[in-house]
């Protein structure tokens, strides 16, 4: 596994209870706290850290016998495709690896095949971004970098000096994964109802597991910070729009044998591709999506890669859900000096909590919630009449406009 954080962690522990001796591999020499604090090192056999040499990396690989490389994190995609091409283990279409991580690329690649994506282009300066924004575009935009995740620096703008400070502000930072911003990303800002797809590909045959409602909403920095989602029956005729232009984004971007995490907008024209990774989907519990459901992403990724005959026969428009369920993010509406003792207790208390994934630190600091990185965490919500979970869900706001996480 290449960067074996955030859900990755989860497949690592499922693998490990399946038997599977898992090896370890970092993408980079270094991995930041908010991703280094996921990682259990105990699931793997070995870990062989960061290897600079490539040539060295796949002859260690061989030597312990690896048969597969999967990405644990969208860092990791990039190199985990490239060890599945240099060991001939299988993978995805190395010719479209970039396409699979560089967002402008991705939409190149999803154009090429005839599908619908945003108006947009991708710069290396902030004079060329708003030179083509006035030309092209000249509305509601969003500017982001290319290669990060979870909202990172994801700005909603509404004229050109926004887009000029919001592309300044992407070009001087790095990513998520510590690496300098060298483009930014301007696209018209899609108007519609967001959904995300998680799925498993093997050997080009694609199944999915989980298909979840977005609800957003803008954030006091100016990015897009999540409310709550909701899944839908990936058999429905709801979604049924959806997953089929899902499973054509794959085949464009060249996603043949891996976990993906598509966002796509429903919009008044159709379907239209945010973005797409060829990884595990992240802030999730899959034990508890698959307890609610049946099944998770994590679990028919271990399905796939310990039982292809079974996954190969996996019905992924049989009826999953059998609840009511929200995924709730906790926003932390303004800076906490010092955190209260025992507000996950508190969340855990609510009559339809089913699992809270959050670590309150009693006096530490809690910052203001202004993207998925600084969100506290997330609650999920199930009961079988959904007014119970409305209920909770408003309670839990409530809370926090009260004070939930402070003294």
């Amino acid at each position: 596994m290449v960067d074996g954080y955030s859900t990755g962690s989860a497949l690592s522990r499922a693998l490990a209870g399946r038997g599977v001796t898992c090896v370890h591999v970092r993408s980079a020499q270094t991995v930041g706290e908010y991703f280094r604090a996921t990682f259990r090192p105990g699931d793997y056999e070995v870990d062989l850290g960061f290897v600079a040499d490539w040539r060295a990396l796949v002859d260690r690989l061989r030597t312990l016998g690896v048969d597969q490389v999967v990405a644990g994190t969208e860092s990791g995609v990039i190199l985990a495709d490239t060890l599945n091409h240099l060991l001939g283990t299988p993978g995805n279409e190395i010719a479209t690896v970039l396409a699979r991580r560089d967002k402008a690329a991705m939409a190149e690649a999803a154009r090429a095949a005839g599908l619908a994506t945003p108006t947009g282009r991708a710069f290396d300066t902030v004079a060329a971004a708003t030179a083509w924004y006035a030309a092209a575009l000249g509305g509601p935009a969003v500017v982001k970098p290319v290669d990060s995740a979870g909202t990172d620096t994801v700005r909603f703008c509404r004229d050109v000096d926004e887009v000029r400070a919001a592309c300044a502000e992407v070009l001087a930072a790095r990513n998520l994964y510590r690496v300098p911003n060298r483009r930014v990303l301007v696209q018209e800002r899609l108007v519609g109802t967001e959904f995300y797809v998680n799925s498993v590909s093997h050997g080009g045959t694609h199944r999915v597991a989980e298909v979840w409602r977005y609800t957003k909403r803008p954030g006091p920095a100016g990015a897009p910070i999540y409310d709550y989602e909701e899944p839908v029956e990936p058999g429905s005729a709801s979604a049924a729009p959806i997953r089929d232009f899902v499973v054509a984004v794959l085949d464009a971007v060249g996603v043949r044998s891996s976990a993906a995490h598509t966002e796509v907008m429903l919009t008044d024209r159709g379907p239209v591709l945010i973005e797409t990774g060829a990884r595990l989907g992240g802030a999730t519990l899959p034990d508890v999506v698959a307890k609610l459901s049946g099944v998770s992403q994590t679990s028919l990724q271990v399905q796939c890669l310990v039982d292809p005959v079974g996954f190969a026969g996996f019905d992924d428009r049989a009826p999953r859900w059998s609840a009511s369920v929200r995924n709730v993010s906790l926003i932390n509406p303004t800076r906490v000096a010092a955190q209260a003792p025992h507000w996950c207790e508190r969340l855990r208390e609510l009559p339809t909590a089913v699992a809270v994934a959050a670590h309150g630190v009693p006096g530490a600091a809690l910052p203001q919630t202004v993207d998925l990185i600084s969100a506290p965490g997330f609650v999920y919500l199930a009961a079988e009449d959904p007014a119970e979970v409305g209920r909770d869900y408003r309670t839990v706001r409530r809370w926090e406009r009260d004070g939930l996480y402070g003294r």
